[in-house]
């Protein structure tokens, strides 16, 4: 079965059109990623006309890309920007008459399943691991703990905390509980998904062309977290834009992102984590296959 997902998130808008063959293996075909920053803004509560727009330019594009890629089924989901936004339905509605598809706005605590299912479909069995999701607007984290998944969203992005003022203690105020309960359940390793951390992957290994197998089981040290994070606050947004591995698109808002992760790191005191490529994509193709009529 052919399918497609469309992630409309805070900073990205994202397109997979991938083979679900009978292992249940996700096989993607196609990939694209557009900087359309939907959640510019964020911190009014409002999505903005001109982030709507682009960003609505760019699902009718990925629409038609993944009708001409003969997709049987085709998902747009939403993620923090659209949930927390008071017009969430005015969006919803402009998607539908758009495209003809229905726009599913995706909880917290599904954001952090889909994600979790992603991976999991990826690495296989990640026995008693931290997943954490950093995404623009914001930071989900799924782990174990007596013998079931949590699934936990928190207000943390990249573009929520570069908007609002994005220091450690800011970050840790809102994050602490939630690494206070991780650190109780005490996992055996830790995984990062999301656009910041693959970016960071991306840079720490000096990619001029983003190699997605490089990324997919990089090793991330705290070390070179820190590293770059210092660096990249001691830029100008222009100097950053010619780092290897980093997207100019994303120049303004990875210092933020950095924050979050190291903030992480050092609150659960782990000196590395393992970047998978896959994340809710995958996940929401296997969640569309699971559920196709």
């Amino acid at each position: 079965m052919k399918i497609a997902a469309i992630d409309v998130g805070t900073n990205s808008t994202r397109l997979m059109v991938a083979q679900l063959p009978s292992t249940g293996k996700v096989h993607p075909e196609l990939r694209d990623l557009k900087t359309t920053r939907l959640g510019q803004g964020i911190q009014g509560g409002r999505l903005m006309q001109a982030a709507m727009d682009r960003t609505l330019a760019v699902i009718v594009e990925f629409v038609l890309r993944a009708e001409q890629a003969r997709a049987q089924k085709i998902v747009v989901a939403a993620t923090s920007a659209v949930r927390d936004a008071d017009n969430r339905e005015d969006f919803a509605t402009r998607v539908h008459s758009m495209t003809g598809l229905d726009l599913e706005v995706l909880s917290g605590p599904m954001e952090a399943r889909l994600s979790y299912r992603g991976v999991t479909n990826a690495l296989g069995d990640i026995g008693n691991a931290l997943v954490i999701d950093i995404g623009g607007g914001s930071t989900e984290f799924i782990w174990h703990s007596a013998g079931e998944t949590r699934f936990v969203s928190t207000k943390v992005g990249a573009v929520r905390m570069t908007e609002s003022g994005y220091g450690s203690d800011k970050i840790m105020d809102v994050i602490d509980d939630t690494l206070y309960a991780v650190q109780l359940d005490d996992p055996d390793e830790v995984i990062g998904v999301g656009g910041t951390i693959t970016t960071l992957a991306a840079m720490a290994q000096l990619m001029r062309h983003y190699l997605p197998e490089k990324i997919h089981g990089f090793r991330l040290t705290i070390d070179k977290v820190d590293e770059l994070y210092c660096l990249l606050n001691n830029l100008t947004i222009e100097e950053r834009m010619r780092l290897p591995g980093l997207q100019p698109q994303r120049a303004d808002i990875i210092p933020a992102g950095t924050g979050i992760l190291s903030t992480i790191l050092h609150g659960l005191a782990r000196d590395s984590l393992l970047v998978s490529e896959a994340d809710i994509l995958e996940g929401l193709i296997l969640e569309a296959a699971y559920n196709a009529d």
